[in-house]
C-alpha cells in the first residue's frame, strides 16, 4: 500500500487486513506519515537544506509513456507538491575533465522528506533543482548515467541501470494501537559497499 517506484529500494508497507489498509490510507492522505528517502544525485550540493513547493504536471509522451514535469503556479492541471531536501555528504570531482564528460561538478547524497505523495515527486523536484537522481532513465543526467553503468566512474556497480533512490524511513501511527510505528531500512549491502567505494575514489 506504500508504493515505491520499480527501481527504488527500501521500506515497503503492506496491510494484511482491510480495516488496517483503510486506516493507513487515511493517515497517508492526512499527511500524518513521515516519509524519508535518500538519493544519490548529480552535482555538488551547495548550501544546506531547501524546501521545494513547485507544483507537478503529469502528461503522456508521444509514445504513451507517463511523465511528470515541474509546472508553473498558474497551471490549472498541476498538483501541489512539497518536498524538503538536505545534504548528507557531497563529493567534488578530483579530475576537472570529469565535469566536462558528465556535465556536473560532482555527486551528493541527499535526504528527501516528502509531505505529498505525487508521482515521481522526488525525482522531478531534484531535477528541477539541477540535481537529478543518478541512474534515473526518465529525468536523469544521461552522460553521467552512462559513465556509472559502464563502471568508468567507480567499478563494481551492483546492478545495471540502477536508480539510486532509497526509502530509508517511514514513521506513522499503528492503525490499531495508535502507537508510533517507525520502519527503517539500510541501503542494500551491495549498494552500500559501492557507495563507499565511490567516496573513496572521488573524495
Amino acid at each position: 500500500m506504500h508504493r515505491l517506484d520499480r527501481d527504488t529500494s527500501g521500506v515497503l508497507l503492506l496491510a494484511r487486513k482491510r480495516s488496517a489498509l483503510t486506516a493507513l490510507h487515511a493517515s497517508l492522505r492526512a499527511r500524518e506519515a513521515d516519509k524519508r528517502y535518500q538519493a544519490l544525485v548529480a552535482g555538488f550540493w551547495s548550501g544546506d537544506g531547501v524546501n521545494v513547493t513547485t507544483p507537478l504536471h503529469k502528461y503522456l509522451t508521444a509514445s504513451g509513456e507517463r511523465r511528470v514535469r515541474a509546472a508553473a503556479p498558474d497551471d490549472a492541471q498541476a498538483q501541489s507538491a512539497r518536498s524538503q531536501f538536505r545534504p548528507l555528504w557531497r563529493l567534488r570531482w578530483k579530475d576537472p575533465a570529469l565535469a566536462a564528460l558528465c556535465g556536473c561538478d560532482g555527486l551528493s547524497l541527499v535526504e528527501a522528506r516528502i509531505h505529498t505523495g505525487r508521482t515521481h515527486q522526488i525525482r522531478v523536484h531534484l531535477h528541477s533543482l539541477g540535481h537529478p537522481v543518478v541512474g534515473d532513465d526518465k529525468y536523469g543526467n544521461e552522460a553521467l548515467n552512462r559513465l556509472v553503468a559502464r563502471g568508468e566512474l567507480c567499478a563494481g556497480l551492483p546492478r545495471q541501470s540502477r536508480m539510486f533512490l532509497h526509502a530509508a524511513r517511514l514513521a506513522l501511527r499503528h492503525p490499531r494501537s495508535g502507537e508510533d510505528l517507525v520502519l527503517q531500512a539500510d541501503w542494500p549491502s551491495a549498494d552500500s559497499a559501492w557507495l563507499g567505494r565511490l567516496r573513496a575514489v572521488c573524495a
